[in-house]
């Protein structure tokens, strides 16, 4: 991502200000507007898999898996780990899960199969 925080000390962190914070919410909602993307933060909501799985998931070609989740990666919403050749990929907080969980249910409400409530 390229509005990082930076960190003046081991103990005193500085608080984002609200526009450097707006910059990095904009930047994860346009990682989250692309529907392989979204497939795939989706399927990693549910846990870990490997890129033959998250293939299958969104339906897409698996190159452009792999350059999907490069690029999640960079940005730092996904974390890998090696389980001997294959790379397991998983979310790295909760926040994310539940991001695309309430992008999804936006979309059912538009749809119209929930009622509308606050």
């Amino acid at each position: 991502m390229n509005a990082r925080l930076h960190l003046s000390g081991a103990h005193d962190a500085q608080e984002p200000d609200d526009g450097t914070r707006l910059a990095v919410a904009v930047e994860v909602l346009g990682l989250l507007a692309d529907r392989t993307r979204l497939a795939l933060l989706q399927r990693l909501g549910e846990g870990e898999a490997d890129v033959t799985t998250l293939t299958q998931a969104c339906g897409a070609a698996r190159p452009a898996v792999s350059q999907h989740l490069s690029r999640l990666r960079l940005a730092g919403l996904v974390t890998t780990r090696k389980e001997g050749r294959r790379v397991i990929y998983a979310l790295r907080h909760g926040h994310l899960r539940r991001l695309v969980e309430e992008a999804l249910s936006v979309a059912d409400h538009q749809l119209g199969q929930l009622p509308p409530h606050d």
